[in-house]
């Protein structure tokens, strides 16, 4: 009984200090709440998670490196009026990167006055069962949003493993919905 109450008093007062957020300044222009165990990222690890010539604005992992927190900005170029035509343009690009996909949630939504385009989602790469190393397949939770500003496409991730997602879920959505991004972006 007395490990019971004690084992319940220790769960019940680390708890609330676990992931507390953090404002977290990306950029001049960019910020976001983000867990208070994310740190930004390593040239490595960019360099190795985002194997791109265009380098995150900003890439953010937490202490065991299994849940990620990014910042780009997209290639394509799109005006703010033309956000639902984008979203059918992310979506298709979403499916058509992994070999499943699980959708759970997909909406335009304002956020600190800006609409925000949201896919909410499950992927899966089938792995290579026949090769030489033998790759399973990755299964992944993730959170995107896509915001077209002046022009611009800045994409927000948050990703992990599809085993962290009972864990990680409403901390995501908590995450992206602090993003701030300034005017004059």
């Amino acid at each position: 009984m007395f490990k019971s109450i004690l084992i319940s008093s220790i769960v019940l007062f680390v708890l609330p200090f676990q992931n507390k957020l953090v404002k977290t300044k990306v950029n001049e222009s960019i910020t976001v709440s983000l867990p208070d165990n994310f740190y930004p990222m390593s040239p490595e690890d960019i360099a190795q998670r985002y194997p791109s010539v265009r380098s995150p604005v900003g890439a953010y992992t937490n202490e065991s490196r299994l849940v990620d927190f990014s910042v780009n900005v997209s290639a394509t170029a799109w005006r703010e009026r033309d956000v639902f035509i984008a979203k059918d343009f992310f979506k298709a690009s979403i499916f058509n990167l992994y070999d499943k996909v699980n959708m759970i949630k997909e909406d335009v939504v304002e956020i600190d006055g800006r609409k925000f385009i949201v896919f909410e989602f499950d992927s899966r790469i089938n792995g290579e069962a026949y090769s030489l190393d033998k790759k399973e397949p990755i299964h992944r939770y993730n959170y995107i949003q896509y915001l077209i500003v002046n022009g611009k496409t800045l994409v927000f991730s948050f990703n992990c493993h599809s085993r962290f997602k009972e864990e990680w879920q409403g901390k995501a959505s908590r995450v992206m919905s602090s993003i701030k991004v300034k005017k004059n972006i």
